[in-house]
């Protein structure tokens, strides 16, 4: 992993972006803004798996004026995606959402954005600069032959001289594409013109199998670089799954270790159980687990019992048996119609012990 990007800081309520703060895993909630109870539904399942910040779409006046109630019955930052009306984005601040989401040209004119970033300079809210390789300025269409990654950084210095104009520095860009090449390309060559922290996604990845390898290849390849403060998977399903997502790409980078850590051999012809059965089914059951543990799910004799013997819980398969490791030693051995729910006993046992020792090192 080489040196981060150095960013100015920014923060989105009360959780901190670029700068030396952690990579922030966002999502956007797909139910209409103006349903608050199926918004909220979906925000708290985003926050039980682990979302630092997420978005909702403002389209019209109606939702705007819902993002008070919203925000109240949260734990995480709001922020509003707006389009086009710049009316609906100084509704939203005043409903005390956390952060927009626009582009500072194509709200109406630059009286507009003057307007917008006063009210939220009284408040220090960010504003997000979302570039999008799918809507880029006519111009810029013709000038490049299409959208292209140099379209996009272009369109980036736009939005950003004109909040820059108006002596408003708290912004943070995005520059998505659904091409992951274009996407990288892009953020390349803007980091090294600017400073502000970078918003990281590819769009319109597509159904969860080929929207994470996608992802998986744009983020992951510019965080490696050093490149990104806060990352959105973008998947054509739950956005819990983007959540999941994403904390795996920075997980897999070393760039988060606390949570859930689920290892499972492929499987091959040595496998004497349903490993990818088994699989499936202990993954199902450890959805909704934010606990730092590390559960290993391995099939036979030859790497099951050290993979195992690695992970704080871990089981390796025998010919009808499930061997359960515990931080390297045998805890038992069970029918392998019984291994799913003697190894999620040892996983709740092994959180709650956690939880036990943390208490107990506090009062020490």
């Amino acid at each position: 992993m080489t040196k981060r990007r150095k960013t100015r800081p920014i923060q989105v309520g009360k959780v901190p972006v670029g700068g030396d703060a952690p990579i922030t895993v966002q999502s956007m909630t797909k139910t209409d803004t103006r349903d608050v109870e199926a918004t909220l539904l979906q925000i708290w399942s985003l926050e039980a798996a682990g979302c630092d910040i997420v978005r909702v779409a403002v389209p019209v006046r109606e939702a705007a004026e819902k993002l008070a109630e919203i925000k109240r019955q949260i734990r995480v930052p709001l922020v509003a995606d707006i389009h086009f009306n710049y009316k609906l984005a100084l509704i939203a601040l005043e409903q005390g959402v956390d952060a927009l989401r626009l582009n500072p040209g194509n709200i109406g004119g630059k009286q507009f954005v003057m307007e917008v970033v006063k009210v939220a300079q009284e408040r220090k809210i960010p504003i997000r600069i979302g570039v999008n390789a799918g809507s880029l300025e006519k111009d810029l269409l013709a000038k490049y032959s299409g959208p292209t990654a140099q379209g996009m950084v272009e369109s980036a210095l736009r939005h950003i001289g004109i909040l820059e104009d108006c002596g408003y520095p708290e912004m943070k860009i995005s520059l998505k594409a659904s091409d992951p090449v274009m996407m990288i390309e892009a953020y390349r060559m803007l980091a090294d013109q600017v400073d502000y922290p970078f918003h990281l996604g590819v769009t319109e990845a597509g159904t969860p199998t080929v929207g994470t390898i996608k992802s998986a290849i744009g983020i992951g390849t510019l965080l490696s670089e050093g490149i990104g403060d806060t990352i959105r998977v973008s998947l054509a399903a739950d956005p819990v799954e983007e959540v999941r997502v994403g904390i795996e790409i920075l997980k897999a980078l070393g760039l988060r270790t606390q949570g859930l850590t689920f290892v499972a051999c492929p499987s091959c012809g040595r496998a004497d159980v349903d490993l990818v059965g088994l699989a499936r089914a202990v993954e199902e059951r450890m959805k909704g687990i934010t606990a730092n543990v590390h559960v290993a799910v391995m099939g036979c004799e030859v790497n099951g019992p050290g993979e195992a013997r690695a992970a704080d819980i871990g089981v390796a398969g025998g010919k009808g048996i499930g061997i359960i490791f515990k931080r390297g030693e045998v805890v038992r051995k069970v029918p392998e119609a019984q291994i799913v729910e003697a190894l999620m006993e040892e996983v709740e046992k092994f959180i709650e012990e956690q939880a036990a020792a943390a208490i107990a090192n506090e009062d020490d």
